[in-house]
């Protein structure tokens, strides 16, 4: 088992930043690759990041380039998402979710989740 805990949501407003963090217990957490995905109201959850256990290959998903950057420290075991020039349309609630295969950018791929952290940016 892996356990998660999202932390570091809350209220911005449009063009200003916030840092999630997505703390690890359990197994070994180097061993996994970490996603993060977004949940909006009536909306399925969608990708937005993954990053490899290695730390070494990272993905996005195409509205968060040059925007948002999936980071890690194993030693800590924290996988952080820094989202930067954030629009009212980054507005969700916010998920981390581990996964022992790669790539990995479908939910149906991660066997562990938080319990997500609410983002809400106002324009």
């Amino acid at each position: 088992q892996v356990q998660l805990v999202e932390s570091g949501g809350g209220l911005v407003q449009a063009g200003g930043s916030l840092r999630l963090s997505c703390a690890a217990s359990g197994r070994t957490f180097r061993n996994y690759a970490v996603g993060w995905f977004r949940q909006a109201p009536g909306q399925e959850r969608e990708f937005v990041a993954a990053d490899t256990w290695s730390g070494d290959n990272t993905y996005y998903v195409d509205f968060v380039k040059g925007r948002f950057t999936i980071s890690r420290d194993n030693a800590k075991n924290t996988v952080y998402l820094q989202m930067n020039s954030l629009k009212p349309e980054d507005t969700a609630v916010y998920y981390c979710a581990a996964s022992p295969r790669w790539p990995a950018f479908d939910k149906r791929q991660y066997d562990f989740w938080g319990q997500g952290t609410q983002v809400t940016v106002s324009s």
